[in-house]
C-alpha cells in the first residue's frame, strides 16, 4: 500500500454541554486546529507508533505488533498505550481487512496537548477514517460521550449536534456575524478529564431533566438568530445558571472573574481548558494581568 494522510479538526463546545448526552441540541465549532495522521507500510516485523507535538517533538513512540493486538485487547503500563491499544483493536472489530500487515504510524498535532481541544477525537476520527468504520461507534466502545467531537472532525464549519434516539443529528450552522469580533477565547490551565465529568454527571442528573433540556434548546436557538451583544450576552449567563443548577457548580465567572466586564461561559467539561469571554472591548490586558496569557480571538481559532 502507499502511504495515507488523514486530517480531522479539534472542537469547542459552544452549549449544551452534559446535556448533549441526553438529547438537547449542541452548538459546536470545529476548529482551525486539528491533528494529521499518517499510515505507510512498515519496514520491519513490527509496527511503530511516533505522536509529535505542535513544537515537533516526540511525546510518544512504541514499537508493537499489531496484528497480536487484533487478537486480544493489549494492555500497557502506560495508559496512553493501553488507550491506543484499545482503539486499534476496536477498530479491528469493526473492519478487520486493513489489518493485514505491519504499519508505521504518525500523528502530528496542532495545538497543545493540554488545550482541550480533542487530542482523542481526532485521533479516533483519523483512525476511523483510515479503517474505514463509522467513527461513532468506534468512539462509543473507546472513550464514550455524545459525539458532537468527531462531528467536528469532519465539519467545515459551525454545527448543531443532537442526539435522537440514540443515534446522532448533524445540521450546520453560522454564528452570527455580530458578535464574532467580541468573542475570545481564554485558557484556564486546568486539563480536564472528559470521562470523569461525564460520570459525575450521570450521577447527579436532575429529575426535571426534560426542562432542562428544553431550556436548553431554546437558548442554542436563540444564539443563532441574535443580532445584538446584549442579547448573546443575557443568554450565555442564562446557560450558565442553568448548567451550574444541575452540576451544583458556581460558574466559572463567578469564581475567577468577577469584576470582568462582559459574559464568560465554561465550554466542555466545567472547571477547565478553555472558556468563552464576551465584551465589547479587548479583554486580553485584563486576562493577562489575571494570569492567563493564552487568548484567542473567534477568528484564530474557530473555521
Amino acid at each position: 500500500m502507499d502511504t495515507q494522510t488523514f486530517y480531522s479538526h479539534g472542537k469547542l463546545l459552544i452549549t449544551g454541554e452534559y446535556l448533549v448526552l441526553d438529547g438537547a441540541k449542541a452548538l459546536a465549532i470545529p476548529c482551525k486546529f486539528g491533528q494529521h495522521l499518517k499510515v505507510s507500510p512498515s519496514s520491519s516485523q513490527f509496527s511503530r507508533w511516533i505522536s509529535y507535538t505542535q513544537q515537533n517533538e516526540v511525546w510518544l513512540d512504541i514499537e508493537f505488533d499489531l496484528l497480536s493486538i487484533t487478537k486480544q485487547n493489549k494492555t500497557s503500563e502506560s495508559d496512553i498505550e493501553t488507550r491506543l491499544f484499545q482503539i486499534l483493536y476496536e477498530a479491528f472489530q469493526l473492519n478487520p481487512k486493513v489489518f493485514t500487515q505491519n504499519y508505521r504510524f504518525e500523528t502530528h498535532l496542532e495545538f497543545p496537548r493540554d488545550w482541550g481541544l480533542g487530542t482523542s477525537s481526532t485521533l479516533i476520527a483519523n483512525i476511523a477514517k483510515w479503517t474505514n468504520v463509522n467513527p461513532y461507534k468506534l468512539l462509543a466502545k473507546t472513550f464514550g460521550g455524545s459525539g458532537y467531537d468527531v462531528a467536528c472532525a469532519e465539519s467545515g464549519s459551525a454545527l448543531i449536534y443532537q442526539l435522537e434516539n440514540h443515534l446522532p443529528t448533524v445540521d450546520f450552522a453560522k454564528i452570527p456575524e455580530a458578535i464574532k469580533s467580541h468573542v475570545y477565547f481564554v485558557h484556564l490551565g486546568q486539563k480536564q478529564n472528559s470521562r470523569s465529568a461525564i460520570f459525575n454527571y450521570r450521577k447527579s442528573k436532575p429529575l426535571q431533566l426534560a426542562d432542562y433540556i428544553s431550556k436548553t434548546d431554546e437558548i442554542t436557538s436563540e444564539m443563532l438568530a441574535v443580532k445584538s451583544l446584549e442579547h448573546f450576552q443575557s443568554l450565555i449567563d442564562r446557560h450558565e445558571s442553568l448548567l451550574s443548577e444541575i452540576l451544583q457548580l458556581e460558574p466559572v465567572q463567578n469564581r475567577l472573574f468577577a469584576d470582568f466586564r462582559g459574559s464568560i461561559k465554561s465550554l466542555g467539561a466545567w472547571g477547565g481548558d478553555f472558556v468563552m469571554a464576551v465584551s465589547k472591548s479587548n479583554p486580553k490586558s485584563y486576562f493577562k494581568s489575571k494570569g492567563y496569557p493564552t487568548i484567542l480571538n473567534y477568528s484564530d481559532m474557530a473555521l
